[in-house]
């Protein structure tokens, strides 16, 4: 049986991160507004638990973001599908990622998909041209960690 997962990333601003993410994959944010409400109004959780972004109610250091195609609980805006959660830590990121996102540019291309994420906070790192073998950029994302943008 195959299991649902979810990549899971620790940040320290996790709606910011979530609205990046969101922004370069094309992404739904996740609304959790209606839970947090809920749980709000049952006393099951306090004001200090949530914060508010855009009009949204959000878990106070968690944020999610999922394909927008993939089926999510209404009720509490959380995908069933391709998901990443982006969870807020007290420590500072040290050295390289040990597992990061490669972003595909399709048909806009290399150039295009990397001025864009530029525009969205994406830092260029180091460009690597292998010919055939393929031709990306490593960048950062704003809060540093490193992924791929590639043709």
């Amino acid at each position: 049986m195959a299991l649902h997962w979810k990549l899971v990333i620790d940040c320290t601003d996790a709606p910011a991160l979530a609205e990046f993410w969101s922004e370069a994959l094309g992404y739904a944010l996740e609304d959790p507004s209606e839970l947090v409400g809920s749980l709000l109004a049952s006393g099951r959780i306090d004001a200090a638990a949530v914060v508010e972004r855009d009009g949204r109610k959000l878990f106070r250091g968690l944020s999610g973001i999922r394909h927008p195609e993939d089926p999510h609980d209404a009720a509490s805006g959380v995908g069933r599908g391709r998901r990443i959660l982006f969870q807020e830590v007290p420590e500072a990121k040290v050295g390289k990622n040990r597992l990061h996102l490669d972003v595909h540019a399709g048909e806009a291309g290399l150039e295009s998909l990397v001025s864009r994420l530029e525009t969205l906070g994406a830092e260029r790192v180091t460009e690597v041209d292998r010919g055939p073998a393929g031709h990306w950029w490593v960048m950062r994302d704003p809060e540093g960690n490193e992924f791929c943008a590639a043709g």
